[in-house]
C-alpha cells in the first residue's frame, strides 16, 4: 500500500508547537508532522484558536486528541477539520499520571471496545482520516494478543493507519521519559502486526534515532515516526540539496512574523548537530541578552558565525542517496 505516513515526527508535550513545527517544515517537505496532545476539555472548555491555530506551510500536519468520551472526540475532531488539519490522531499511547486521571492515553489499551467507539464517533463526524497513537502492551503484559487483538478491534471501528510505539507503557511507577526508555523495545511485534494485518498501515515508533535505523524499519513497515531525535537532530530528517543557511532564511522571514523570537530560537538549537561549531550555535541562540531585544537578525548572525571558514561536518557530507533513501 501507499503510505502518507513513510516519515513522521511524533507528537510531543511542551516541543511540537506551531514554530517547532514551521521550523521541521522547513527542513523536510515529506515528513508528517502532529500538533501536540490536546485535550477535549481544553478545546470544550479553552480558547480553540490558540490551541489549533497553524501556518499553512505546515501541512500535512495532524492534530492529537486525548479523550475517551465519544461524542466529545467527534466535537473537537469536527473544530479542527474546521481549522484544516490534514488527520486526527488519538492519543493510546501516554502513561503519565495526569493523563490516566482523566480516564484516557495508554490505559484505554484495556478498553478496546471504547477506542473503537471514539474512532467511529470522530469517522461519523469529519472527512478527514482517522488515526490511532498506542503502545505494544500495559505494564507487563508483553504478549502479542493483546496488542493484535486491541489492532484488530480497533480497525473495524474504521482505523486503517496504526502509529505503535513499540513498548509497553507502565502506568505506575515511571515518569513519562522513564516510560520512553526503560520498557523494553520490541520491534519484531511490530513487525508481526504488518505481517498480520496487510491492508492496515502500520508505522514504528520508539528509539530511531538515525537513517540507517528508518531505512531498516521501512523493509518491515509503512512508516517511521522519530521523536525527541527528530527534536534534537533535526537534520536527519533534511531534503536533499537543502542546507541550513537555506533554513535559517526561511525562519529569519517566519520569525520577523512573531511576537517572540525566544519562542522561535529555542526549537532550532539543534539544527547544527554534529557541526563542529555547534556548540557556538547553541550559545548565540540561548543568549538571553540578544533574545530580549527579539531581532531575527541574530539567527543569520549565529550562522554566518558558524559556517564563516568552518569545516563542513560528517552530517553536511551525507550522499544525495543517502538522504533519499528515507524517502
Amino acid at each position: 500500500m501507499t503510505s502518507t505516513h513513510r516519515l513522521c515526527v511524533a507528537p510531543m508535550m511542551d516541543v511540537t508547537d506551531r514554530h517547532c513545527r514551521f521550523f521541521l517544515r522547513q527542513v523536510s517537505r515529506e515528513a508528517f508532522l502532529y500538533t501536540e496532545m490536546i485535550t477535549t476539555g481544553a478545546l470544550l472548555h479553552g480558547d480553540v484558536e490558540r490551541h489549533l491555530a497553524f501556518s499553512p506551510e505546515e501541512h500535512p500536519v495532524g492534530v492529537q486528541l486525548g479523550g475517551s468520551e465519544p461524542a466529545d472526540l467527534a466535537h473537537c475532531a469536527k473544530l479542527a477539520e474546521s481549522y484544516g488539519y490534514d488527520e486526527i490522531n488519538l492519543n493510546i499511547g501516554c502513561p503519565s499520571e495526569r493523563v490516566q486521571r482523566g480516564a484516557f492515553g495508554a490505559c484505554l489499551m484495556a478498553e478496546p471496545e471504547l477506542v473503537a467507539d471514539c474512532v467511529r464517533a470522530i469517522r461519523e463526524a469529519v472527512r478527514i482520516p482517522v488515526s490511532v497513537k498506542h503502545r505494544l502492551g500495559l505494564n507487563r503484559d508483553e504478549s502479542y494478543d493483546f496488542v493484535f487483538r486491541f489492532v484488530d478491534t480497533v480497525s473495524k471501528a474504521g482505523c486503517t493507519t496504526f502509529v505503535v510505539h513499540a513498548r509497553n507503557a507502565v502506568l505506575k511507577g515511571l515518569s513519562p521519559r522513564e516510560n520512553r526508555e526503560v520498557p523494553p523495545l520490541r520491534y519484531e511485534q511490530v513487525y508481526r502486526l504488518k505481517s498480520d494485518f496487510p491492508g492496515l498501515e502500520i508505522v514504528i515508533n520508539g528509539g530511531i534515532a538515525d537513517s540507517s535505523s528508518i531505512e531498516k524499519h521501512l523493509t518491515h513497515v509503512d512508516g517511521a515516526m522519530l521523536g525527541r531525535a527528530a527534536y534534537h537532530q533535526p537534520w536527519v530528517l533534511s531534503d536533499p540539496g537543502k542546507t541550513r543557511s537555506d533554513v535559517v532564511k526561511r525562519m529569519t522571514q517566519y520569525a520577523s512574523r512573531q511576537t517572540s523570537l525566544r519562542h522561535v530560537a529555542r526549537h532550532m538549537l539543534g539544527l547544527y548537530h554534529g557541526h563542529s561549531r555547534a556548540r557556538l550555535w547553541r550559545r548565540m541562540l540561548s543568549d538571553r541578552a540578544r533574545l530580549s531585544q527579539n531581532d531575527p537578525a541574530l539567527l543569520g548572525e549565529a550562522v554566518a558565525a558558524v559556517e564563516s571558514g568552518s569545516k563542513e561536518s560528517v552530517d553536511e557530507r551525507r550522499t544525495e542517496a543517502e538522504r533519499a533513501a528515507v524517502r
